[in-house]
Order: C-alpha cells, then sequence, then structure tokens
C-alpha cells in the first residue's frame, strides 16, 4: 500500500475506452491552455532577460490578473471552453505521489480512466489524468504532464506540512 496524505479533491472521471480518442484530445488541450499569449509574452520576456529587473512575485500576480480579466471577458461574451462530459463525480481523500484513494467505492480493478482533477492550487485549474484502479478505491496514476506532477507534488508535500504543523499543535 503507498503511503498516502489526507487531501480533499474533488474528480470528474469516466472509462477510458469509451472514448480515448476524445478523452487524449483534451488531455493534450488542458496542457495547451496554459500557452495563452499572455504566458506566451512572459516566457520569450524571461527567455530575452527583460523580466530580470522586475519583481517576479508582482510580475506573476499581475498575469494572473490578466487572466482572470480575460476568463471574466469569455464568460461574458458566453465563450466557455467546451469540456468532454465526465460519467463520475468524486471525491478523493487522500494522495500519493502516484497515487490517489476515493471517498467511494467506484472503481473497477484493472480498469483505465481519464480524469480532470480539480487542483486547489493558485491559479484554480483542472488538471487532465488517465489512472489505474489498483482496487474499488485506490487509483495509480499512469499518465499526467509534467508541469500537472510538479504541483501535484508541491501540493502533497503542502498537505503533509500542514499535517505534522497539526500534530505538533496537539502535543
Amino acid at each position: 500500500m503507498p503511503r498516502l496524505v489526507p487531501a480533499p479533491i474533488g474528480l470528474l472521471f469516466s472509462e477510458a475506452g469509451l472514448d480515448e480518442e476524445q478523452y487524449l484530445r483534451e488531455y493534450y488541450q488542458l496542457s495547451e491552455a496554459d500557452e495563452n499569449p499572455i504566458n506566451q509574452w512572459l516566457k520569450l520576456a524571461r527567455a530575452r532577460g527583460d523580466t530580470s529587473d522586475t519583481d517576479q512575485v508582482l510580475l506573476n500576480l499581475m498575469v494572473e490578473l490578466y487572466k482572470k480579466i480575460d476568463a471574466l471577458e469569455m464568460f461574458l461574451k458566453n465563450e466557455t471552453p467546451q469540456r468532454l462530459s465526465l460519467m463520475h463525480k468524486a471525491q478523493i481523500e487522500s494522495i500519493g505521489f502516484e497515487h490517489f484513494n476515493l471517498s467511494e467505492e467506484f472503481l473497477d480493478e484493472g480498469s483505465t480512466y481519464y480524469g480532470r482533477v480539480e487542483m486547489p492550487v493558485h491559479p484554480k485549474r483542472d488538471v487532465a489524468v488517465f489512472f489505474q484502479a489498483q482496487s474499488k478505491t485506490l487509483a495509480k496514476i499512469v499518465k499526467m504532464h509534467e508541469r500537472d506532477e510538479r504541483e501535484w507534488g508541491a501540493y502533497l508535500t503542502a498537505r503533509e506540512r500542514v499535517l505534522i504543523r497539526e500534530a505538533r499543535e496537539k502535543k
């Protein structure tokens, strides 16, 4: 059994075999969603060294503010991004670096699934993931974008720190 840390996260998922081609397409689109014009501009500016005299935290906050305004504009124009409809909604109760455990028995052991994890990080976003059921509740992540893996690991580490801090306070 892998080491897991309590972490309340939402998950939408379906069996991957139902429409694997469409799920793969959305998987790659969610990765490319980070490649909007402001992120491309920021990458180029950093590569040229144009941001070396800039406060990076302030720059990142400004970029996120721009994205929020862009999202608000899309909402007002009713241009919400289309996402595939997934069959199941579940709660992840605990996570590890390569595994997660659901709060209810939804999975068929050995089956592969596609899902969107509602990551509670800043900025909030959905993470596309393919996973394989190890039991009725335990899943092993088999495919996740590299950037998402880093955020997943960072979130796991942050959750561990919170639990350690809470354990110390109880003593």
